[in-house]
């Protein structure tokens, strides 16, 4: 069975069209013959083109990323998307770390940067909620309002204009919820 050499590329956003070209020009270069790539951020809960180019892999095929970050965000994601490559009898190769799972020791670095980037991702979050706390004790955090208390105005002029709630939810993009409470605060 001939090996196939698969690409999955990533960007966070639809604007970051150079990295995206980046991604496929080094997917290229290292002679992916079928190339996944989307826009969207790794924390969304579907990332459609990931799962079509997991579907698509078969045993002894490689699977290449340019770089970790790029395929998960997460020890639990990035563990379940490498079961399902071993599962499968696919190899993966992380290109600017070298890292090639079909060898031990390409499996043991895996395993290690995985857990390293997990605990950065866990400190920064954990800076941050010190951040908030120090800077709610001094009275300087306020959080944002939510987005329909920010509309009550909004709201209470478009229904004293003669507007329906159904009219106001479409118009201001917030729940009917939302415009009953505002209504209510009156």
């Amino acid at each position: 069975m001939p090996t196939t050499i698969i690409g999955y590329a990533r960007t966070s956003t639809l604007d970051q069209t150079y990295g995206l070209d980046a991604q496929l020009h080094e997917l290229e270069a290292a002679g992916c013959e079928k190339v996944f790539k989307e826009q969207l951020s790794s924390v969304d809960k579907e990332r459609p083109e990931l799962t079509r180019a997991l579907d698509y892999a078969r045993e002894g095929d490689v699977f290449v990323i340019t770089k970790l970050d790029r395929l998960a965000r997460s020890m639990t994601d990035l563990v379940r998307i490498k079961d399902t490559l071993e599962a499968k009898g696919v190899t993966l190769k992380i290109l600017n770390l070298n890292i090639d799972t079909s060898t031990p020791t390409g499996k043991l670095m895996l395993s290690l940067l995985g857990s390293i980037a997990e605990f950065e991702r866990d400190i920064m979050l954990e800076r941050q909620r010190e951040g908030i706390a120090r800077a709610k004790a001094d009275g300087k955090y306020k959080g944002r309002a939510p987005t329909a208390q920010r509309k009550a105005d909004d709201v209470k002029r478009l229904k004293a204009g003669g507007k329906t709630a159904e009219q106001i939810v479409v118009e201001l993009g917030i729940s009917r919820s939302s415009v009953f409470r505002a209504l209510r605060a009156e």
